[in-house]
């Protein structure tokens, strides 16, 4: 979490510049959901994903951070380890009445809220591919100012290109020599 780590750095610096332009060309656009999407693991994604969820928050912008890699989920080693327990995405798939507040965290930071991955399964994307993911998606999007959803990575599974088809967008994460 550079942003609240080293908020005057060259990295916390390049995250609030990727803020104001995710804000100008996509917010204020009206699109309300991003997949942050990467080709490999360790290319950073899920760093970038984060520190652009809390700039985000950081400006009143009602965030919702999901992790969307059900393989092997690593967000909620950004934030207090306490907030993994009650569930995440997996649960609030397989629960099909449930509604998506039951599986969030709320205000872990003022506008940010968190919908952790939940228990891992290598069977994922049967999960994904459902219907109940588009419902859950559209639910946060009616309810958030922008929804943004850390992906596997494209290398090991399709589950990026189908949370991006239900997105709508996807920003595609890189590091060179990776």
């Amino acid at each position: 979490k550079v942003l609240l780590s080293e908020p005057e750095g060259a990295a916390a610096e390049a995250i609030r510049a990727l803020r104001t332009r995710i804000q100008s060309q996509h917010i204020q656009a009206g699109r309300r959901a991003l997949a942050m999407c990467g080709p490999a693991y360790e290319v950073g994604c899920t760093f970038v994903t984060v520190n652009l969820a809390i700039a985000l928050s950081q400006i009143g912008v009602k965030t919702l951070l999901i992790d969307g890699d059900l393989r092997n989920p690593s967000i909620q080693t950004y934030f207090d380890s306490a907030l993994a327990d009650g569930g995440g995405l997996y649960e609030c798939l397989r629960a099909r009445s449930a509604v998506v507040p039951d599986f969030t965290q709320e205000d872990v930071l003022p506008n940010l809220d968190l919908l952790l991955a939940g228990k891992p399964d290598s069977a994922a994307h049967e999960l994904l591919a459902g219907d109940r993911f588009t419902e859950v998606i559209n639910a946060c999007v009616r309810d958030y100012d922008m929804t943004i959803i850390d992906t596997p990575p494209a290398n090991s599974c399709a589950d990026g290109l189908r949370i991006s088809s239900v997105a709508g967008f996807s920003l595609i994460i890189a590091r060179k020599n990776r």
